[in-house]
């Protein structure tokens, strides 16, 4: 099941991103299941895509900035409004509210506008 919404992720990162996407890969956990999708940017930068039944990380690295939604319910957030969803703004200490979409073929549309907006 999960391997499928990779794939449909995949897809729309290739179709309506493919200014910015060159490609991408489905990692595997060396049992075969799959652990992430991995998408390559044109500025040699990539973003990670993981998701569970409950949880999601959009990682996206850029030097020493990270820009990452994730909704892991760390204590050390409980004071974002949006609690456990956060966002990670350019480091992993400055976190702020997160309002990527619980879906993930939203989110994924979301997360790669950012990005795109971000390397002009």
């Amino acid at each position: 099941m999960i391997f499928n919404v990779y794939r449909r992720l995949y897809k729309i990162a290739l179709e309506e991103f493919d200014d910015i996407v060159i490609k991408g890969e489905i990692i595997r956990l060396p049992s075969g299941a799959p652990l992430k999708l991995r998408l390559y940017l044109l500025d040699n930068t990539f973003v990670d895509v993981w998701i569970s039944k409950s949880k999601y990380s959009y990682h996206w690295q850029k030097g020493s900035l990270i820009f990452r939604h994730d909704n892991a319910p760390h204590e050390k957030w409980k004071f974002v409004k949006t609690f456990p969803k956060h966002f990670h703004n350019g480091s992993e200490e400055n976190v702020v509210e997160s309002y990527i979409s619980d879906n993930p073929e939203e989110a994924i549309r979301e997360f790669l506008s950012f990005i795109r907006n971000n390397l002009k």
